[in-house]
């Protein structure tokens, strides 16, 4: 009985999405593309995405603070061997 109890309070809670949450779904896609991840044909629908995601953050974000940013960790600089 308990169990019940406990399993529709879990249910009733709304689903949160932050700015930052969509932020880091922009950085996401960056990096994706980066990597080369996405396809030529693909790129477009990617891209549009993307461009759909900034387009909200921006137009969402309050106006007094700095621009959200994802928490994507950034890329460690790559090592040169040669350099060593």
């Amino acid at each position: 009985m308990a169990d019940e109890v406990k399993s529709e309070e879990v249910a009733q809670e709304p689903v949160q999405l932050s700015l930052q949450d969509i932020a880091t779904c922009v950085q996401m896609v960056d990096l994706c593309s980066k990597r080369g991840a996405f396809e030529g044909p693909e790129l477009e629908t990617v891209g549009g995405l993307r461009n759909r995601l900034v387009a909200f953050v921006e137009a969402n974000q309050p106006k007094d603070e700095e621009p959200v940013e994802g928490s994507v960790p950034a890329e460690p600089e790559p090592v040169n061997e040669a350099d060593s």
